[in-house]
């Protein structure tokens, strides 16, 4: 059985050496890997490490095999294509349809999904041209990554790094599994916020109230928000995961900070997925020193955080999705859609998925079995993946925000065409 065919697009920036890594962990992934690289890609690797790396040859001239016209029969052929690094030049050349190389020509003719990783200086990210040319990408359904925070050339720091190519890759396998079932991108040109993972509260300078939170839950939704062409922000605490490339990641530790991030992003979000485990309270005047075991026993008082989920509720716009999530150690169900209709109603939700907990099972677990409870009904899903129950939480979402009315259109991606 032949494995999927993803095309590698390789343009002419300093990170196109981490294309070389890059074919490696989509290799890792089962897949077939065909370089097209622009002319000046090849100044910066030479052809022959991508061809060896591939196994395959090196497509970089469009008048090559031009009796068979190549850049036709790729783009036909491919599962996916990802194109990293995608220079600023390069994006505005697709954006304006030009088919002068044989990448921009493979991508003029494909009908597979695409996935763009940019690679530049902050300042050129972050340019009103560049900034428009990404949000018509995204609005014709191309897949535009956000780029990461780090060292770039030089002494320079800040957006625009290359995401890490594993997770390059493993967003990649999730729109390729998308797409081989023809699953549409049924989230694309929204604006999705998710919290993630545990906040901690300092008792004192090396000491914190926490939770066992990994995050994991979190960060497969927002991958698979990713993978359905949502432009995803990630406001997470303490992850034991990595965050999925192209996410935009904002770190909130407490739950103080937690409410800042997500208020300050929530306003222009078509959904809201508050996941989170937020601590109930916190230590109001934590110790600026180190506290001494003095006493058999110790007695602190705690105070009440903030209820997030409520407080984004009472400042929603009147078409966004709010989701809450609902942990409980009940073995019931019934008594956990009870638990979960109650949350449902005080906190003026949209949704609440209730979420069975256990020192085995949903906290810092690889799976979670959930009942998602709306207005109209209650669906238990199976003990699953972790990965798998997200994409059955976004299935719901979508199908529930069209019977309501509230799809639309993200306010952060304007119509710039």
């Amino acid at each position: 059985m032949s494995r999927p065919l993803v095309v590698l697009g390789v343009t002419g920036g300093i990170a196109a050496y981490k294309s070389a890594d890059l074919i490696r962990r989509l290799k890792d992934q089962e897949f077939d890997v065909q370089v097209v690289a622009t002319k000046s890609a090849l100044k910066f690797v030479g052809e022959t490490t991508f061809a060896a790396l591939s196994g395959n040859p090196v497509i970089s001239d469009i008048w090559d095999q031009s009796h068979n016209v190549e850049h036709v029969q790729l783009a036909k052929k491919a599962d996916a294509i990802v194109v990293a690094p995608a220079t600023a030049d390069f994006l505005a050349h697709l954006v304006y349809g030009f088919a002068n190389d044989a990448l921009l020509a493979t991508l003029l003719v494909a009908k597979c999904p695409v996935v763009l990783a940019p690679a530049m200086h902050t300042e050129m990210w972050e340019n009103s041209a560049t900034r428009e040319n990404v949000a018509t990408l995204r609005r014709r359904g191309f897949l535009v990554l956000e780029p990461a925070v780090g060292q770039l050339t030089g002494a320079d720091q800040g957006v625009g790094r290359l995401p890490e190519t594993n997770e390059i890759a493993r967003v990649v396998k999730q729109v390729v599994n998308r797409n081989s079932t023809n699953l549409p991108n049924d989230l694309s040109g929204l604006n999705v916020l998710i919290s993630a993972g545990g906040t901690r509260e300092a008792l004192d300078p090396i000491r914190f109230i926490g939770n066992r939170a990994s995050g994991k839950q979190g960060v497969a939704l927002a991958l698979t928000a990713l993978s359905r062409g949502a432009k995803v922000t990630l406001v997470a605490a303490n992850l034991n995961v990595s965050v999925p490339a192209g996410v935009e990641f904002v770190a909130a530790n407490t739950a103080a900070e937690m409410l800042e991030q997500m208020k300050l992003r929530a306003g222009s979000a078509d959904i809201v997925i508050m996941n989170a485990a937020v601590a109930d309270y916190f230590i109001p005047n934590p110790e600026t020193a180190k506290i001494k075991k003095t006493s058999d026993n110790l007695t602190i008082e705690l105070s009440k955080t903030a209820d997030i989920l409520s407080l984004l509720s009472a400042s929603k716009p009147v078409k966004q999705y709010l989701v809450g999530f609902a942990a409980e150690t009940t073995d019931s169900d019934d008594e956990l859609v009870s638990l979960a209709k109650n949350k449902l109603q005080s906190k003026k939700a949209d949704l609440i998925v209730g979420n069975r907990v256990s020192s085995t099972l949903g906290i810092n677990s690889d799976e979670n079995q959930v009942i998602m409870v709306s207005k109209d009904e209650a669906i238990s899903l199976a003990k699953s993946d972790k990965l798998v129950l997200a994409d059955a939480i976004w299935d719901f979402i979508v199908k529930d925000m069209t019977k309501v009315g509230q799809v639309r259109k993200s306010p952060v991606e304007p119509d710039l065409a």
